[in-house]
């Protein structure tokens, strides 16, 4: 929400910033969302209402004010290792010797960095002279504090070290700019009390920067008074891929990660054809995290979100000639998993009125009240015959109506929100897949059904011996164990249940 450069791109590819990650000024709110005073009425109005308010925050880049000499003109300006343009000679191997002594970004002193001096070691910097003062705090402005190596390719050394999309990738392994940082942040949190933190491109940040700033953000919320400042980064992947975010919390010491393996594993089993094994295999990892199981917990969990697109468009499209009935009993069957299984669920706004879209990114960031562009006007919503040009604000939508049951049915019941689980049927194909949570009090058990196949099933279900009767608080349960430790279970087609042991 900071102050953004409007507009980026050179004649003829121009963008607008419409996502806020071009940022100028990390002091203040960007001018067309209000005034610092209007964030600071918005936390209090919030706070009043017993919410809480987390920043949408980046540490990874600016916005795209550092040109290189060589690129002017181009519309890329490709990536240069540290091998071929390394930082004591400049332009490449055979360049003119700068920066002596400087033993590269691992090593983290202010005594190895106050030998970084000359920046032109891959590119010649060139700041537009409209801009050499544009960004705030200061200190931003010196291209010192950053990679200046060109774009990012996404892929080894330049996921940390090259310009995401041309953004001013910062230095992060740089002590200087971990301890702006940790300033910049650490004064929002003294000046508005806000309660927590999303990280955005996290996974293209040096661990050793988060390992730093972390900690530091929790001192300082507590110092303020906010005892449960709570911090989650974003390290993207379309892989069910749990080591892939669980290294997050353990290297770069962040409390939690969104968790991406999940939407992936729901995804393939919900809006798709995979076994319902592939979730079993997701809550296997879960010994990866830092805590393991019960750091597990803090994961956030969800099903789609602005970049990646929405459920109801990933069913619809791996189910193109799936009715209209079909394609809301797996929006809601997801729903069902994300708001029982572990983790903290994360529900993306629009999807309860049925939201789907017509793919990621811009496609997928309708607004809630009505809207003027005729991409988002022309989908056809989900349990809806509302569209996108009028307010969707629908308390009677099917959708709206199940996650505010599901989610009674959770924060209700210690098993759903703070419980353990332990898995009991999976299988290689759609179908049933069985999981059971814990009170982490009393230790009662509640069972949890999914059925992804598009036919019934009928079948028994590891319990525990003590858990001898169940009662539904949605779906259909087994009253009695048929033995001590085993349930008799049938579900319909794309249905679930959640059965609390009776007590």
């Amino acid at each position: 929400m900071f102050r953004n450069k409007p507009v980026q791109g050179l004649p003829g590819h121009e963008s607008a910033g419409y996502h806020g990650y071009w940022v100028t000024d990390f002091t203040r709110v960007d001018p067309h969302l209000g005034t610092n005073a209007d964030f600071a009425a918005l936390v209090s109005a919030a706070h009043a209402r017993g919410m809480k308010v987390y920043m949408d925050i980046i540490a990874n880049h600016t916005a795209d004010v550092i040109q290189f000499a060589e690129c002017q003109g181009k519309t890329e300006c490709p990536y240069r290792s540290i091998a071929d343009y390394p930082y004591q000679r400049r332009g490449g191997i055979a360049g003119k010797p700068i920066n002596p002594g400087f033993n590269g970004e691992r090593d983290g002193s202010p005594a190895n960095f106050a030998k970084l001096t000359d920046p032109d070691y891959a590119y010649t910097v060139a700041v537009p002279a409209t801009e050499r003062n544009v960004k705030v705090p200061a200190w931003l402005n010196d291209p010192a504090y950053y990679h200046n190596r060109g774009d990012s390719t996404f892929r080894g050394e330049s996921s940390q070290q090259g310009d995401f999309v041309g953004l001013d990738d910062l230095f992060t392994e740089h002590p200087a700019v971990v301890a702006g940082m940790i300033e910049i942040y650490g004064q929002w949190i003294d000046r508005f009390g806000i309660d927590g933190f999303r990280i955005d491109t996290e996974q293209h940040v040096n661990a050793e920067f988060w390992a730093a700033f972390a900690p530091a953000m929790l001192a300082r919320a507590k110092a303020r008074g906010i005892p449960n400042f709570h911090i989650f980064g974003e390290a993207s992947t379309a892989d069910m891929d749990p080591a892939h975010t669980a290294v997050h919390t353990r290297e770069a010491k962040l409390p939690a990660m969104l968790d991406f393996p999940f939407a992936a594993a729901v995804k393939g089993v919900v809006a798709g054809s995979a076994g319902t094994d592939l979730l079993a295999k997701l809550f296997a990892a879960d010994p990866l995290y830092e805590g393991g199981a019960e750091g597990a917990l803090r994961q956030a969990t969800f099903l789609d979100n602005h970049d990646m697109g929405r459920f109801g468009y990933f069913v619809r499209t791996a189910f193109p000639a799936a009715s209209d009935a079909e394609v809301l009993k797996r929006v809601e069957l997801g729903y069902a998993m994300l708001l029982t299984l572990r983790g903290v669920p994360t529900i993306y706004s629009g999807d309860e009125q049925g939201f789907a879209g017509k793919g990621g990114d811009q496609d997928s960031r309708q607004d809630m009240f009505a809207s003027g562009v005729a991409s988002y006007n022309s989908e056809r919503l989900i349990g809806s015959g509302a569209t996108t040009a009028r307010d969707n604000f629908d308390r009677g939508h099917p959708l709206y109506q199940l996650l505010s049951k599901l989610t009674r049915i959770r924060t209700a019941s210690p098993a759903l929100t703070r419980g353990l689980q332990v898995i009991r049927f999976a299988s290689e194909k759609p179908g049933l897949f069985a999981v059971s949570r814990f009170d982490p009090g009393t230790g009662d058990e509640t069972l949890l059904l999914f059925n992804s196949a598009s036919t019934a099933i009928d079948q028994n279900v590891v319990v525990e011996t003590r858990s001898t009767s169940f009662t539904a608080a949605i779906g259909a349960c087994p009253a009695v164990a048929g033995a001590p430790g085993s349930v008799h279970v049938t579900l319909e087609p794309l249905s679930y249940a959640v059965c609390h042991v009776a007590r």
